[in-house]
C-alpha cells in the first residue's frame, strides 16, 4: 500500500467518525513564540486545548507536516543512523477537544490498525504511564487495553515519564500517553542481553502511534493544573506506518523516501547500499 493511499485511508476513517479534516498548518507556527517550528500535529490546536480558542468542531484529524531540529523533541543526532528518525516528517493525528477521551481514542486506534489496515493484532503491545513525580499511573488506560481491547496483561507495559508522559514543551498542555508498538522481527539485532520489548531502543519494535491524553496545563513554574475539558492528541508517523504496511524494516525504504535517496545518490555519484558510511550520508541528505 503506497503512502498516498495510507494517508487517505487515515483521513477517511476519522472523517467517518465525525472528525473535521483540517489542512496541515505552516511549518513555522503562527503567533507562538515558544516554538521555532511546528513539531507535532497538535501545535495548531494548542490554544484550543488550553481553552483560549474555540472552533466550530470538537473532533479533528490532520496529516501535519512537522520539523524537529531543536528543543526537547529533537532527533537530529539520530537522523540517518537509525531506521526511523527524521527531521521532516508527516504526522497523522486525531484530536478531541473536550469531546471523547481515553476509551474512544484507544478504540479508534485499535480498529484503524487491525481492521481498516489489517495489521496482525498479536504483533502489537501497548504502553501506559506507570506514574512518577507525584503524578498517578494511568490505570484507566491499562484497563481499557486489557479488558475492552482484549490485550493480555503482559502485552500492556507500564513505563515512566520519559516514555509515557507527553508535553509539547516546557509549558502548556500535557498528559499521560499510551503508545502502540509493532513487533517487526526477532531476526533484527538487539544490543540488550534480553530485548526489553516496547521499552527497548532496538529496531525489533517500532513505535507506531502515540495517544496523548491531555489532562493538564503546565505553567512556567512547572506546576500542573487540570484542564477544564480534557482532550485527546494523537500522533502517528506516516513514514513508520508506511514501512510496516510495505514490509520494510526502515522508513527510508518506503515509497516516500527511497526515490529521493536514489536521486541524491545519482547526483553524488554513489550507489545506495554499497557503503555504510555513504548510506548514512545519503539518508541524512
Amino acid at each position: 500500500m503506497n503512502a498516498r493511499t495510507i494517508r487517505k485511508k487515515f483521513l477517511d476513517y476519522f472523517e467517518s467518525k465525525e472528525h473535521q479534516v483540517v489542512r496541515s498548518s505552516s511549518i513555522v507556527p503562527a503567533d507562538d513564540p515558544t516554538l521555532y517550528f511546528t513539531n507535532a500535529g497538535m501545535v495548531q490546536f494548542k490554544n484550543v486545548f488550553v481553552g483560549e480558542e474555540s472552533r466550530s468542531y470538537s473532533r479533528a484529524c490532520t496529516s501535519q507536516k512537522c520539523l524537529r531540529v531543536s528543543g526537547k523533541h529533537n532527533d537530529l543526532e539520530n537522523v540517518g543512523r537509525t531506521s526511523r528518525h527524521h527531521t521532516f516528517f508527516e504526522m497523522l493525528g486525531n484530536f478531541s477537544f473536550g469531546d471523547y477521551f481515553k476509551k474512544e481514542a484507544i478504540g479508534f486506534a485499535w480498529e484503524f490498525l487491525t481492521k481498516t489496515m489489517g495489521l496482525d493484532e498479536t504483533r502489537f503491545v501497548a504502553t501506559v504511564f506507570a506514574g512518577e513525580d507525584g503524578i498517578p499511573g494511568d490505570d484507566e488506560a491499562f484497563d481499557i487495553w486489557h479488558k475492552e481491547m482484549g490485550l493480555p496483561k503482559e502485552r500492556v507495559q507500564r513505563l515512566g515519564k520519559a516514555d509515557n508522559f507527553w508535553a509539547m514543551g516546557d509549558t502548556g498542555p500535557c498528559g499521560p500517553c499510551s503508545e502502540l508498538h509493532y513487533h517487526q522481527s526477532d531476526e533484527v539485532p538487539c544490543n540488550e542481553d534480553k530485548c526489553l520489548g516496547a521499552a527497548c531502543e532496538c529496531d525489533r519494535w517500532v513505535e507506531v502511534w502515540n495517544l496523548v491524553f491531555m489532562q493538564f496545563n503546565r505553567d512556567d513554574k512547572g506546576a500542573f493544573h487540570p484542564l477544564k475539558a480534557p482532550g485527546v492528541d494523537t500522533g502517528m508517523g506516516l513514514e513508520r506506518l508506511a514501512a510496516v504496511l510495505q514490509g520494510q524494516l526502515s522508513t527510508y525504504d518506503t515509497d516516500l523516501l527511497m526515490p529521493i535517496i536514489h536521486r541524491v545518490a545519482d547526483l553524488a555519484g554513489k550507489r545506495y547500499g554499497d557503503n555504510g558510511e555513504d548510506d548514512v550520508s545519503l539518508r541524512v541528505v
